[in-house]
């Protein structure tokens, strides 16, 4: 088994997948790693939508890349989306989603699971359509999009490790 540190080392974001989706239990498995992550005052301010329906993984592909201007899947054919929102009462509900984002992708690389973190969430979860969804869901409150967490099996080989550029380290003494 990988250490921590290890899978923090090697996780690389993944953008090729097969349509499988991934068992319910690997999913729960990152959702809990997601709602574990640290939060501001403890508000514990992060939503997961675990999104496995594929017409409305669609619709949310489609939808971001309506905000991006692009054609295309910006999903990456992955068949999991993690919709991380975040309760705009907690002053810290955009650090608090960040982490969240975070550990799921640390949890998703432990489990062999490919991930990538897609933006645009925030612009389209504001579109009246997904505010809608939103209630829907039954969540009450003003909630932000933070991002999206797009989850599956990696087809192919996973990317190289990138060299990590200099100079970002400053010691104060």
């Amino acid at each position: 088994m990988k250490s921590c540190m290890e899978i923090m080392l090697d996780r690389r974001s993944t953008k090729k997948y097969k349509d499988t989706l991934p068992s319910h239990e690997d999913i729960d498995k990152i959702i809990e790693a997601g709602l574990s992550a640290a939060s501001g005052r403890n508000m514990q301010a992060s939503v997961i939508v675990a999104v496995t329906n594929k017409d409305i993984r669609d619709r949310l592909s489609r939808a971001n890349a309506a905000v991006m201007g692009a054609g295309g899947d910006p999903f990456y054919n992955a068949p999991c989306v993690l919709v991380v929102l975040a309760e705009k009462t907690a002053h810290t509900y955009v650090y608090d989603g960040s982490l969240t984002l975070g550990n799921m992708m640390l949890a998703a690389h432990e489990l062999g699971l490919g991930s990538c973190w897609i933006h645009r969430a925030k612009e389209v979860m504001y579109q009246p359509e997904w505010v809608e969804w939103i209630k829907s869901l039954g969540l009450e409150g003003e909630y932000e999009g933070i991002g999206n967490l797009v989850v599956g099996y990696p087809d192919g080989d996973m990317p190289a490790k990138k060299e990590r550029r200099e100079g970002r380290v400053v010691y104060v003494d």
